[in-house]
């Protein structure tokens, strides 16, 4: 759901993309097209290119589906979803906007909000409260409280905004973006003090976490522990060898220090 899956580990990620080859693709490109009315294959083939993370050709193929299905709630959260991997904000906007208007189900609706809150549009806290006025559970209620905490956060109001993913954290000590957030405000006031509390909190809960790492890092850095930094930027690269921000804060304190 909404934060969660949006926030899919890069080694599932890269389990899901190493079963998907080119020639099932291309198989599934030639099905679909010796069947045009099989929604089914059509939609095996959308899937195959977003695991592949072609989304512009999973979007151009769903779009297909669309034109001749405009009422369809699955296709348009589908598309929305297609649109937030390629960046496009307004189009994913719509899309969920068109997926809730046909079924209001939470899951749009907290998605439309995420977008929402991200860009500083007080609808979002209209949507978190009619999801929190559903009484659908703890899960849910975090989900709102968090996306109402990011806008909050996004418009300059910490307090509230801390306030309120700390009642996320309540419902679900396990949702590390709210900590990571928390951390970042504090930090951006440099309260250090506080912001490195908050990201030693999310690495135990998750000791294998190298966002909280490497922001434990750059928060020692900032407050002008280099060897802590360090220490943590390293864990966090031996956690996630992709992580290249933490590999260039290594060679930058050590380039710094040397002379």
């Amino acid at each position: 759901m909404l934060m969660a899956c949006n926030n899919q580990s890069k080694e599932q990620k890269n389990t899901k993309n190493a079963t998907i080859l080119p020639e099932e693709i291309a198989r599934l490109d030639k099905l679909s097209k010796q069947f045009p009315d099989s929604v089914g294959l059509h939609m095996r083939l959308v899937n195959a290119l977003d695991s592949l993370g072609d989304y512009s050709s999973a979007l151009i193929e769903l779009n297909t589906l669309i034109k001749n299905d405009s009422s369809n709630f699955g296709l348009w959260f589908k598309k929305a979803q297609l649109s937030e991997q390629l960046k496009d904000t307004t189009t994913a906007i719509r899309s969920y906007s068109r997926a809730a208007n046909i079924y209001p189900s939470p899951d749009a609706l907290l998605a439309l909000a995420n977008l929402f809150a991200e860009t500083k549009n007080n609808k979002a806290l209209e949507l978190c409260q009619k999801v929190s006025d559903l009484r659908m559970g703890r899960t849910y209620q975090s989900h709102c409280d968090f996306i109402a905490a990011v806008f909050y956060a996004r418009t300059g109001n910490s307090a509230r905004a801390i306030q309120l993913f700390t009642s996320c954290i309540a419902n679900n000590y396990t949702y590390m973006e709210a900590y990571m957030e928390i951390g970042f405000i504090y930090y951006d006031k440099k309260q250090y003090s506080e912001a490195l509390k908050t990201f030693q909190t999310a690495i135990t809960v998750k000791y294998n976490y190298p966002d909280g790492y490497y922001w434990l890092g750059k928060t020692y850095e900032a407050n002008k522990n280099s060897n802590a930094a360090i220490e943590n930027y390293q864990k966090a690269l031996s956690l996630d060898s992709k992580l290249v921000e933490a590999e260039q804060a290594i060679n930058r304190i050590k380039s710094t220090t040397v002379h």
